[in-house]
């Protein structure tokens, strides 16, 4: 396998690492791993901090982010009571980005989206932007987090104004059969494609009886719904993983994921590539490491200088891939660890170099 080099300093009782240690993968690495070129901050604000960030291009090639964000410098449980959903644009992919407004907040009354509409995921399909997020109705624990669930606004355009499907936005929660696998769990997450006709939703949830969390999938012939639960998650069941970005490449469905425990790649933090033919199974065999850590690609990256805001590792976040001519071009991420040493959390951006050849499969020897 291709080795990474990776940070183990986090791995030590929390505590910063005093230098790059080289780590084998479990599994091959992508094309698109190895083709990433750290960029810098994309979004940095100082009387925010910031999480989820999902790029889409217009027709006039202006890049437009989609932010999580909240003005209480602590992570947890902020994003869970204040977030609300930013929108950033730019002349280009790499910035500079400026806030143009507050695209959806929580309703404040008694409905399923009252707190924190957060994970958000802009899309296109037709002459319609879409906007997915999930919030909930009490962010004390419990309920939370297993009454978090899914919903959808529809815009004209990346400003909006954005108006909710369904009367109340809501287009997926957990299923109420006690024999379903996500029965009593939050659903989280999402990330859309449209797959042969057929909108493709795939959310994060924790399977019934086993530790971890898998992701799963949910079906629907019309863009609102409704959506059906699939019987079984995608993926194995017992590991950690979440944050997942879906996008089609090269006539694969690929599934771009955290790594948090290194159980599938071998890299704590890291990323994994799934990567399906038809949208609802995916490859064992497929299965590539898709990102290394923050110090595996900031080459300033110097542990002293760290400020950690959230979280035992200095990986990233809410990992998104911006498209151009059917092909990853851009990966957006925040990160619990601001490696420049601000008090607050940003968005950084990379471009990811692909050769003429590369795809999907790339990394499993050229397939």
């Amino acid at each position: 396998m291709r080795k990474l080099s990776v940070s183990l300093g986090a791995l030590v009782l929390g505590g910063f690492g005093t230098g790059l240690v080289v780590a084998e993968t479990k599994v091959p690495v992508s094309s698109l791993a190895q083709g990433l070129e750290w960029v810098g901050v994309a979004v940095e604000e100082p009387d925010f901090t910031l999480w989820g960030a999902s790029p889409i291009e217009d027709e006039a090639g202006r890049v437009h982010l989609l932010v999580a964000r909240w003005p209480e410098p602590n992570v947890d449980p902020a994003w869970r009571r204040s977030s609300e959903i930013a929108h950033y644009e730019a002349p280009a992919p790499e910035g500079p980005f400026h806030f143009r407004e507050v695209a959806l907040r929580g309703t404040g009354r008694e409905t399923w989206d009252r707190y924190a509409p957060h994970n958000p995921e802009i899309r296109r399909f037709g002459d319609r932007y879409v906007l997915l997020y999930i919030a909930n109705d009490d962010y004390r624990q419990p309920p939370h987090p297993a009454n978090q669930r899914i919903g959808m606004a529809v815009a004209r355009s990346p400003a909006g104004p954005w108006e909710k499907v369904n009367g109340d936005g809501l287009i997926l929660s957990s299923s109420p059969d006690p024999a379903h696998w996500s029965h009593g769990s939050q659903v989280v997450n999402p990330t859309l494609l449209e797959v042969d006709g057929r909108f493709h939703l795939y959310f994060k949830a924790r399977c019934q009886g086993v530790p971890g969390t898998v992701y799963g999938l949910a079906t629907a012939d019309r863009l609102e719904g409704p959506y059906r639960l699939a019987g079984e998650p995608l993926t194995r069941k017992g590991v950690m993983i979440e944050d997942g970005s879906a996008f089609a490449w090269d006539d694969k469905v690929c599934l771009l994921s955290t790594d948090n425990h290194g159980s599938v790649t071998g890299v704590r933090g890291g990323g994994i590539l799934w990567v399906s033919a038809d949208g609802r199974t995916f490859d064992p065999a497929w299965t590539q490491t898709g990102f290394d850590r923050i110090p595996g690609l900031y080459a300033n990256y110097r542990p002293e200088r760290v400020t950690r805001v959230y979280g035992g590792d200095p990986k990233f976040e809410r990992p998104k891939i911006l498209m151009r001519a059917g092909r990853p071009a851009y990966l957006y991420a925040p990160s619990g660890w601001n490696v420049t040493g601000g008090a607050r959390t940003v968005v950084h951006v990379l471009r990811v170099r692909l050769g003429p050849d590369d795809g999907p499969l790339t990394g499993l020897g050229g397939r």
